[in-house]
């Protein structure tokens, strides 16, 4: 468990921030469809720094999934410049920069879990011991140590998210994008990996781009909180965190928390995120 103790420590302590890992400038992304171009993604100007966990937060069809996919190199940008490690998204792809996990687990039912996580190993030709030994790891980094020969049926929703976790993990990229990972879970369970994955994240020290609809959520996870408006898709808000890197849950009923969630709030409504 985090310990509240260290409450008082500064806000995001030994975070690098002297490169920038993802740079977008002047981004933009129109969709041709045959109803007419449909304009997802406009003028977006971000830079996310080493180690940082940043949120993406906004109504649906605002662009925050479309720039994930664009980082992930799954869309291409039809303007503007985007580097990540300071490669272009598809060489940053090659060169297996990051992990992507995404709202669903996507787990094969065919496979155990210790086979689901195997999968991008196999294809990326690491040895039969090279797979056991980053296997292993990632199982207890998720706390499923115990549940690799396991099939995805016998595992709950929130488990099946960590095997997850745990296969975009399993190649040790710098950088994890999670796409509304825990959307469909309950609010206890979701809680919980909540925790999980601050943890999961402070052992790590990856830079994490998180997608997700919950201001608890976008406020409790993040070092930085990007607010983003409908289509187009533009960022209304970039809120740095003052909140320190751990945090127990409690922490969200502070009045530093509220705060930062009420500044989402107001971002998202200023961005007329209810007029849809």
């Amino acid at each position: 468990m985090l310990n509240s103790n260290h409450l008082d420590e500064g806000p995001q302590s030994g975070l690098n921030r002297e490169k920038h890992v993802i740079s977008a400038k002047s981004l933009d992304l129109t969709f041709q469809t045959n109803d007419g171009p449909v304009h997802a993604l406009s003028g977006v100007d971000l830079d996310i720094g080493k180690g940082e966990f940043v949120s993406f937060i906004g109504p649906s069809g605002c662009g925050k999934t479309t720039f994930l996919r664009c980082i992930a190199a799954l869309e291409a940008p039809t303007g503007g410049t985007l580097t990540v490690n300071g490669m272009t998204p598809d060489e940053a792809r090659r060169a297996r920069a990051y992990g992507y996990v995404f709202q669903a687990a996507g787990l094969y039912p065919w496979r155990t879990i210790e086979k689901n996580i195997a999968l991008p190993l196999e294809i990326m030709g690491y040895s039969k011991s090279e797979q056991d030994e980053r296997i292993a790891r990632v199982l207890d980094l998720v706390e499923l140590s115990n549940f690799g020969k396991k099939y995805p049926w016998q595992l709950s929703g929130g488990m099946q998210q960590r095997a997850s976790i745990a296969r975009a993990l399993a190649f040790d990229a710098d950088i994890l994008l999670m796409d509304e990972p825990f959307g469909a879970l309950d609010e206890i369970v979701r809680d919980h990996l909540n925790e999980q994955l601050l943890e999961l994240w402070a052992r790590t020290e990856k830079t994490i781009g998180f997608v997700t609809h919950s201001i608890p959520e976008a406020v409790y996870l993040s070092t930085k909180i990007v607010v983003m408006s409908p289509r187009p898709g533009r960022i209304t808000d970039v809120i740095d965190s003052p909140l320190p890197k751990e945090r127990p849950l409690d922490i969200r009923d502070t009045p530093e928390f509220l705060a930062i969630a009420h500044r989402v709030r107001e971002g998202l409504r200023a961005g007329h995120a209810y007029d849809d």
